[in-house]
Formats: C-alpha cells, sequence, structure tokens
C-alpha cells in the first residue's frame, strides 16, 4: 500500500480548441469535402502492435508520435476515416480509426463528455457497487473528522479507473505507471486541472479492508482527511494476484 501527494499551483492547460481548429482548418483545406464530425466518446483503445500519430489524417502525412497495444488515448473529433486525438507527451494528431476501440460511458461507468475544467461532475449512480460503498466509506471518515463530503469528478472517476486496470493489465503495484508515469502526469495526460491532488492505492479482498488499511496508515489517512481537496475518483478492478486493486485520486480546485 503506497501513498503520494503534491500541490501544483500553476498548471499549463493544454490549447487543444486552438491546435484543433487549426488542423481542422488545414485538413479542409487540404480535402475539400473532408469535414470533421463529434464523436459520442472521448477515450480510445489502441488495438493495433504499434499505432502511428500523424500530423494529417492521410498516411501522406508525417509520422509524429507512436502508440502501443492496449494504450488509450483521448479522441476528439472525427475527419474521414481518422480520428483527431492527443497521447502520451500531449501528442496531438491523427490515427486511422479502424485501430482504435471507442470506450463508451456506459461501458466505463462515467460520463465522459468533458473535463474538470468546466466543473463536471457525475453522480453516484455512475460507480460500481464497490465502488460507491468505498466512496461512502472514505466520506464518513470525512464527516465524522469534521470535514466536508468530497464529490465525484467525472474525469478524476475515468483516470482512477483507468488507473486500476492498468495495474491489473500490467501486473504492478505502484504509483509510478509504465503506461502513463505519475498519477500527475496522467492527471495532465487527461487534461484534469487542480491546485492539489494526491492519489491512494491499494490491493485488498475486500472494500472495508482496504479503507481501513489506509487509515491506519499515516500517509492515506492524511490524504482521506485533507481539507485541501474536494473533488475525487474512484477505481476497483478485481485482481487474480490480490483480489481486487483500489485506486483513489484526490484533487483540490
Amino acid at each position: 500500500m503506497k501513498v503520494v501527494t503534491i500541490k501544483k499551483k500553476n498548471i499549463l492547460k493544454t490549447i487543444v480548441i486552438s491546435i484543433f481548429a487549426l488542423m481542422i482548418c488545414k485538413y479542409t483545406t487540404t480535402f475539400g469535402m473532408q469535414h470533421y464530425y463529434n464523436v459520442d466518446f472521448s477515450t480510445g483503445l489502441v488495438t493495433a502492435t504499434e499505432l502511428n500519430v500523424r500530423s494529417g489524417p492521410g498516411t501522406q502525412y508525417k509520422i509524429v508520435a507512436t502508440v502501443k497495444k492496449n494504450e488509450y488515448i483521448r479522441v476528439f473529433a472525427g475527419v474521414g476515416t481518422w480520428y483527431i486525438v492527443q497521447v502520451e507527451g500531449d501528442y496531438i494528431g491523427a490515427v486511422s480509426k479502424k485501430y482504435v476501440k471507442p470506450i463508451y460511458p456506459s461501458s466505463s461507468g462515467t460520463n465522459t463528455g468533458g473535463s474538470t475544467s468546466g466543473n463536471q461532475n457525475t453522480t453516484t449512480a455512475s460507480l460500481t457497487a464497490d465502488e460507491k460503498e468505498v466512496f461512502d466509506l472514505i466520506n464518513k471518515q470525512r464527516t465524522n473528522n469534521g470535514l466536508s463530503a468530497l464529490k465525484i469528478d467525472s474525469e478524476v472517476q475515468r483516470v482512477a479507473r483507468i488507473k486500476a486496470q492498468d495495474m491489473v493489465d500490467n501486473n504492478y503495484f505502484a504509483h509510478e505507471s509504465p503506461t502513463y508515469g505519475s498519477p500527475f502526469q496522467m492527471l495532465k495526460s487527461f487534461n484534469v486541472s487542480y491546485k492539489t491532488a494526491g492519489e491512494n492505492i491499494a490491493a485488498n479482498s475486500s472494500n472495508s479492508g482496504a479503507v481501513n488499511a489506509w487509515m491506519n496508515s499515516s500517509g492515506h489517512k492524511a490524504n482521506i482527511l485533507s481539507g485541501n481537496y474536494n473533488y475525487t475518483g474512484i477505481g476497483v478492478v478485481n485482481s487474480p494476484k490480490y483480489g481486487k486493486i483500489y485506486v483513489q485520486m484526490f484533487i483540490g480546485k
């Protein structure tokens, strides 16, 4: 069981809309009738062994980055048979849509239509039964100590769940992900804005056991009872090795 926390005062925001608008202008000029269209999901899973990210929607454009199979990418829109995406390292480009599996809100249980900068939050109805129980146990600890209850943030919830699944898929137990880097790098790559942030992780066979273990650890308890945090996201994924993997991410706005 590990804990990490950090404060960030000045967050540089990725100006996706401006870059995206410039790219679309370029695509429209070049291809004439190829117009962008909205997509009903914001996260995609790479299905190719290695997928090239190009500077435009076609193989004639240069490669600006590559992503590996089972990596998650952020999808903004479609242009013909290509998606406009953001990948690790804040690269923005185009990938062939036939190598990207859409991760729809219904499959992940979260509202993936916006980012935390727009204060788009989700209710506990979007949580799984395990996640809801952990959420309630955490907020009970906070209210018992005179603190306000945390709220679920849709983007933080999505990131926590992806991180938990990543830990199971890649068989590791650490704050540093081989796929996404540190929790703070991961939040940044998913365009989550915050003033303060922290992460608790646990491997346990029961929800109450995970929360009790956190409360018996000074570092984890400090995150749970921190007045600097007002939003959270909780991912609970079944693990053949541990029973369940728990990831709770905290942010303060």
